[in-house]
């Protein structure tokens, strides 16, 4: 799985684009959701769709909220899915975003249904985000890894495809579907470091962002989130500091990452990017 930056052009500008999160088991420290909320807020995006809740979640797991309206109203938000569209604006590329929390139910036909919106918007490339708690250390870059199980864009991004196994959730789901449509499929995914899983995980939420903004060649805003990063890394130093059990595991965990990021810098890994590097240039020139 890549981690590797993407060049601003591997995937066409002309042709829409969805980037879809759900809040739940696939996003440890609502990272991959902040992120795009963070989109979401910074793009100006406008909501243009929404998924009924009533068919797909369990209320008693995902509970409505009671709250008062700003015109002093008591109003009920429920769980729903939101489509929302924004425009790139240097790249004019239009970006679907999808926010939601995974369905308690029929997955299938709620990934028809997203998978239908997008059509109607004209979308060719589904890019996925996710977060899982890992044995990483909070100290080094978090990983994002980028995988697909699409041919074409594994050759165009340089990415593998994913060997995981096992159990899924909304996510593994809606790229399996997307790809059975014959649309474009990207997942990206962050590692959270597990002994600091409680929400938010901003600097997880960055390098999502990051690879995003890498991924669309469309420039992300960042705002105040580096600094919340910066104090995020730093509360958590001095949780380390505080406790020697846990500042022995991280050193343990800056060990094995610093050890294991070692052969990137050998001679075949040096020869796969250079031939990154020529079929983007190769393609940046027409050739």
């Amino acid at each position: 799985m890549s981690e590797e930056p993407l060049g601003p052009t591997d995937l066409p500008v002309d042709e829409p684009i969805m980037l879809a999160a759900f809040e739940g088991w696939n996003d440890a420290g609502s990272a991959a959701s902040q992120a795009l909320e963070h989109l979401h807020e910074v793009w100006g995006a406008e909501q243009v769709d929404e998924l009924d809740p009533e068919e797909y979640h369990d209320f008693q797991v995902n509970r409505p909220v009671i709250a008062l309206g700003p015109d002093g109203r008591r109003e009920i938000t429920w769980p729903i899915t939101a489509v929302a569209v924004a425009t790139g604006a240097r790249t004019g590329r239009q970006v679907v975003i999808v926010h939601g929390i995974e369905p308690s139910m029929r997955w299938r036909r709620y990934c028809t249904e997203l998978l239908d919106i997008a059509a109607g918007l004209g979308v060719r490339t589904v890019v996925t985000l996710g977060a899982l708690l890992a044995d990483v250390p909070h100290t080094r870059p978090i990983p994002v890894t980028t995988t697909s199980e699409d041919e074409d864009v594994r050759h165009r991004l340089g990415v593998e495809p994913n060997t995981y196994e096992g159990p899924t959730g909304i996510v593994g789901v809606l790229q399996h579907e997307a790809a059975t449509r014959g649309l474009h499929a990207v997942s990206l995914w962050a590692a959270v470091p597990h002994y600091v899983a409680h929400p938010p995980s901003p600097k997880a939420t960055l390098a999502l962002l990051t690879r995003l903004e890498a991924l669309l060649g469309e420039p992300i805003a960042l705002g105040e989130l580096p600094e919340d990063a910066a104090a995020w890394q730093t509360g958590v130093d001095e949780l380390a500091s505080e406790d020697g059990e846990i500042g022995d595991y991280v050193r343990q965990l800056e060990e094995a990452k610093d050890t294991a990021d070692l052969p990137e810098a050998t001679g075949e890994a040096i020869a796969q990017e250079f031939e990154r590097y020529l079929r983007r240039r190769d393609k940046g020139t027409g050739g």
